[in-house]
């Protein structure tokens, strides 16, 4: 009966095997389905990170991939023809000796029969489809604009790693990438900020510069103290 499948160290053994032009014979467990108790040769082993699918194993004209679990070492003197027993030497019997019958009625001849030629037809063992590796999709991307504090700052990562860190933009460069999301609402809002924004910087420059004109005067009335 097969064993259990091939462990860490059998595949190891195989592999260097195939390194030294040899073709390790295995035999199919019960894991493989109908040809279990089968003989096959390992011709390849490719990535067991791509499949896990990776003993290539040849049978009859086929070579199909198989999973560890799926073939075992075969004991060995498996797959050998036993030894065919000579032949006999035939035994040489006396001639007969010649029959004298009167009225002996003759004998038919023997009927000669065509030997049958029956041909068993092997099924073949059914081709197993092979396991498609999906391709691995990158992590999303998020570009984040955000404001606060009287400053708007961009920022990216790709899944849970950060891109760029937040950086400060101008109010226009802002303004310019809200206006390519086309979303009338976002766009408002930030014209709102600006606005407001706007609104006090001209009340901080009024402040400044009525500062600037009482300090303009105090300064005239020294130079006419001289």
């Amino acid at each position: 009966m097969a064993g259990q499948g091939l462990s860490t160290d059998e595949v190891q053994g195989i592999r260097e095997a195939l390194a030294a032009g040899r073709k390790p014979k295995v035999v199919f467990t019960a894991a493989a389905g109908q040809v279990a108790g089968q003989l096959g040769q390992v011709v390849e082993l490719t990535d067991p990170e791509v499949s896990e699918e990776f003993v290539v194993v040849r049978f009859g004209r086929d070579e199909l991939p198989f999973s560890p679990t799926d073939v075992a070492i075969a004991p060995k003197g498996a797959g050998r023809r036993p030894a065919e027993p000579k032949p006999e030497p035939p035994v040489e019997e006396a001639p007969a000796e010649p029959e004298f019958v009167l009225d002996a009625p003759p004998v038919p001849a023997p009927r000669r029969e065509e030997p049958r030629v029956e041909q068993r037809v092997e099924p073949k063992p059914a081709r197993r489809a092979v396991k498609a590796v999906k391709p691995k999709s990158p992590a999303g991307l998020t570009v984040t604009l955000a404001y606060a504090e009287g400053e708007w700052t961009v920022a990216a990562q790709q899944g849970a790693k950060a891109l760029a860190k937040p950086y400060v933009v101008k109010p226009a460069e802002a303004l310019r990438m809200v206006a390519l999301v086309d979303v009338p609402g976002v766009q408002e809002a930030v014209e709102q900020i600006l606005a407001a924004e706007r609104a006090e910087a001209e009340q901080q420059a009024e402040k400044l510069r009525a500062e600037l004109a009482e300090i303009e005067a105090r300064l005239a009335e020294l130079r006419e103290a001289r």
